[in-house]
């Protein structure tokens, strides 16, 4: 099934985790998927939540300003009430989750969400492992459990096919070129 992206969230855990070396690398890149995130708001609505480490000054500015932060441990994020209160108040059923450590909280994370009745779907460009031997026993042990891998990019196509509009998917098809 498509994911709608009015029922969609980002939820990016430990975003910043291994301070400005880390977060600028991932977001150096112009094309890379740091780099994406703002489309999904200002294309499609789609809120983006960091929870666990985050520190909105080793992020671009474009990029911060379409994150939103909870204070809260990332293991402990499913049952913090802030961040149900705020997944209901959006409509949330399906969640792009990506951060780090992809092997550990993470993959616990999505396993969590899952057990939560949410659609999980992991952002694979946006995960980042401790070892990344790890990184295929961790994608295999989540599509075992039908927790998928996608890309931010192979998030916003589905949402533009999802919608039907043609002119918007004109626009991602822009954007990713």
């Amino acid at each position: 099934m498509l994911a709608n992206p009015h029922q969609s969230c980002v939820i990016l855990l430990n975003v910043t985790r291994g301070g400005k070396v880390d977060a600028q690398a991932s977001a150096s890149d112009h094309d890379g998927a740091v780099a994406l995130l703002p489309a999904c708001r200002e294309l499609f609505g789609v809120r983006q939540i960091a929870v666990g480490e985050y520190q909105h000054d080793l992020l671009p500015n474009q990029v911060a300003a379409c994150i939103e932060h909870l204070d809260v441990d990332a293991l402990s994020s499913w049952r913090d009430p802030r961040l149900a209160a705020r997944l209901t108040e959006l409509n949330t059923g399906i969640i792009f989750l990506g951060g780090a450590f992809l092997e550990e909280e993470v993959l616990i994370a999505a396993l969590a969400g899952a057990a939560h009745g949410y659609e999980i779907r992991l952002l694979s460009d946006l995960s980042f492992g401790r070892r990344e031997a790890d990184r295929p026993l961790a994608l295999t042990r989540l599509a075992h459990y039908g927790i998928l891998a996608t890309t931010i990019r192979q998030a916003l196509l589905e949402w533009s096919v999802s919608l039907g509009d043609p002119a918007l998917s004109r626009r991602v098809q822009d954007l990713l070129s």
